[in-house]
């Protein structure tokens, strides 16, 4: 498995020492306050036997991302299939942190050694990004890093209840148009 390294940070494979802070993160209400429910240790951990095995079957997936001056891990990036009940089709990048790793631009650091991975080693043509409609503060890393949003690609997400989390955005950059 390919391992990316930035100035700060290494988007690696998973192991068994993650998975205590990943579960800790998926306890948080706001680290989780644009995706849904907490999860339970169980629903996190099986989290990342998915995102290992789809790593496994695709060549790319979900990294764990570490802080490199510490080896503490801080959470994840990397790119996805759309789910198959989307509106569109393609592969999606994505990121979540720790809340104590917010606001030191880790988010678009590792946003941005992923869009590099899809382009130049995956030759993606394109690479989408979704969020939902509030989330502002991942908008904010999707225009950091290049992506333009699609209005005519906003959608209600169809696994999303009724409520703030249902109404989404969607951003998009090219291979040609990356920064």
């Amino acid at each position: 498995m390919t391992e990316l390294r930035t100035d700060r940070l290494t988007l690696r494979r998973w192991r068994d020492s993650d998975l205590g802070p990943w579960a800790t993160m998926n306890a948080d209400p706001e680290v989780r306050e644009h995706l849904g429910d907490l999860l339970t240790r169980e629903q996190s951990d099986a989290s990342v036997a998915c995102f290992q095995a789809e790593f496994d079957q695709r060549g790319y997936g979900w990294w764990a991302v570490e802080a490199r001056d510490t080896g503490e891990f801080i959470g994840f990036a990397g790119l996805d299939q759309v789910d198959d009940c989307m509106p569109f089709t393609g592969v999606e990048i994505g990121w979540r942190l720790a809340r104590s790793a917010w606001g030191q631009g880790y988010a678009t650091e590792a946003a941005l050694a992923t869009l590099a991975h899809g382009f130049d080693t995956l030759g993606l043509p394109e690479i989408l990004a979704v969020t939902t409609a509030t989330n502002l503060r991942s908008q904010a890393v999707m225009r950091r890093i290049g992506m333009t949003r699609d209005p005519a690609g906003d959608f209600d997400d169809p696994t999303a209840p009724e409520g703030p989390l249902r109404p989404n955005v969607l951003y998009r950059i090219a291979r040609t148009a990356r920064v």
